[in-house]
């Protein structure tokens, strides 16, 4: 036997030694004065990122601490000031629906005053984990927000900022700080999501309720200034808020959940850097270790994603903003559809079937003729497609109930077909979409990047367009101003102006 399988045997009667003992007695203060006293896990010889012998799970704790507003480049932060400017217009477009008036509620009914805010609903700041619950949720109350090409099953609006603002807004902190917490947790999350290659989604787990509280973590603990020791703590207990079924997909039923798995990762991370920042202690090895993330939430995964490009590139870069009022996996299909009829003048009722070649967890997930209701219809290609060709779907009140019971959408919907495309990545939305028309042509597009993402990005006109139809329930006066000062967050000492 090995001096490691000795300790590993001495570990263990140690710990069913203890278990016993916590049967029958209370555990001796002496012993929680000893964990109190515990220093942070500090990671082995330091290495370029934070230590060449660590974990994996240590250097990215150690690269979130080490991030410097002032080392980040300036496209760098452009496309975080993007994000940011465009989730502020997601919550506030979302604060109107009935399933985010319920979370705000639950939020402020169980929280003391404090100085986060619950965007877009005017009632008095909370504490931080209630405002990240409640503004990560209407973040993603209808499919409105952001996500990353290459997919990494990431959100970053809807649980990286609405954590990081929640903190800095608690701690009276800059732009500048928010901008490197956001990019912190959005460099940490992708990088996690990337390793999972997708598989926690084969496996029956909604991605970004998974991956989400990591991200949330870091971001906040930048803000709170950790040493890479709190850091690692700070994922170590953030695994252990990861969760989210997609059971809502396939039930029929139920899909005002997917919103809540946003929330709860968001308030996951604060309450896991709370905790952290207390002394509190996580597993330094949560995503690589034998009964870790990886190991636990993924059929398959890739260890080396951890890391990669670590501290040489910047995976903020691939954060992509929405169009549509639809899952992202049907935003291809929409756009492919939306040019085949601007190029050759057909209508809706011109169409008689269409074929859409896709991946297969695009068949498997978002192939649903009929929807329930309406979210269901957001999360359905074949639906959001139909839709596409009957409405407006850039305006996110296309997608109303009334579409839901649309017998000429639902008809169209039921004449759109899925095929999975052999060998094609599950993380690869590629799509090539077949209109046979009535009088017997077939066109057909393939789109792989549709407007919005990192090689077709949104122009700040259209960014502005967007913000603007999203929160013009409070007026173009006190919006355009709005978006422009979210532009130059860098220049603002502190957020508690971000209070609409």
């Amino acid at each position: 036997m090995t001096d490691s399988d000795s300790q590993e045997v001495a570990r263990r009667t140690f710990l069913k030694r203890m278990a016993t003992v916590a049967g029958t007695a209370p555990l001796a203060p002496a012993l929680f004065g000893a964990a109190a006293a515990q220093a942070p896990a500090t990671p082995p010889t330091a290495g370029p990122h934070g230590n060449e012998g660590a974990h994996d799970t240590e250097r990215l704790a150690a690269y979130a601490a080490a991030v410097r507003y002032e080392d980040l480049p300036p496209a760098v932060l452009q496309r975080a000031k993007d994000c940011i400017a465009d989730t502020v217009a997601a919550i506030i477009y979302g604060a109107e629906l009935p399933w985010s008036k319920m979370i705000i509620a639950y939020a402020r009914r169980n929280s003391a005053a404090g100085t986060s805010s619950i965007l877009g609903d005017g009632g008095a700041p909370v504490h931080a984990g209630a405002a990240a619950l409640a503004n990560g949720a209407m973040t993603h109350a209808f499919e409105l927000d952001s996500l990353t090409k290459p997919d990494s099953g990431s959100h970053p609006g809807a649980t990286v900022f609405t954590a990081a603002l929640a903190v800095a807004q608690e701690r009276g902190l800059s732009g500048r700080e928010l901008l490197a917490g956001f990019v912190a947790g959005a460099e940490v999350m992708f990088r996690i999501g990337h390793a999972t290659k997708h598989t926690n989604e084969a496996r029956g787990f909604h991605a970004p309720g998974t991956t989400g509280p990591f991200g949330a973590a870091a971001a906040a603990g930048r803000l709170m200034a950790f040493d890479a020791g709190k850091m690692t703590n700070a994922l170590g207990i953030a695994g252990s808020c990861a969760g989210g079924l997609l059971e809502f997909a396939h039930a029929g039923n139920g899909a005002m959940v997917k919103r809540l798995h946003m929330g709860r990762a968001a308030e996951g991370g604060v309450l896991a850097a709370s905790l952290a920042a207390d002394g509190f202690t996580g597993p330094s090895s949560v995503l690589e270790g034998r009964y870790g993330f990886l190991h636990v939430f993924c059929n398959d995964w890739d260890v080396s994603e951890l890391t990669h490009g670590l501290g040489s590139s910047y995976f903020t870069l691939d954060i992509m903003l929405k169009r549509y009022a639809c899952h992202i996996t049907a935003h291809n299909p929409v756009e492919a559809a939306l040019d085949l009829r601007n190029e050759h003048k057909f209508t809706a009722a011109d169409v008689a079937s269409i074929a859409i070649a896709a991946n297969d967890r695009m068949v498997e997930t978002n192939n649903i003729a009929t929807p329930g209701d309406v979210m269901l219809a957001q999360y359905s290609i074949p639906f959001s497609v139909a839709l596409s060709l009957y409405r407006d779907p850039v305006d996110p009140r296309s997608f109303d109930e009334s579409a839901v019971h649309d017998r000429a959408i639902l008809d169209l919907a039921a004449r759109t077909k899925l095929t999975a495309t052999a060998g094609q990545d599950r993380r690869d939305l590629a799509v090539t979409v077949s209109i046979r028309l009535k009088d017997g042509r077939e066109l057909t597009r393939r789109v792989t990047s549709f407007k919005g993402t990192p090689e077709r990005p949104l122009a700040r006109a259209e960014l502005r367009e967007k913000f603007l139809l999203l929160t013009q329930r409070l007026g173009p006066d006190k919006m355009a101003p709005l978006f422009e000062r979210l532009q130059g967050i860098e220049n603002e000492k502190a957020l508690d102006w971000l209070n609409v």
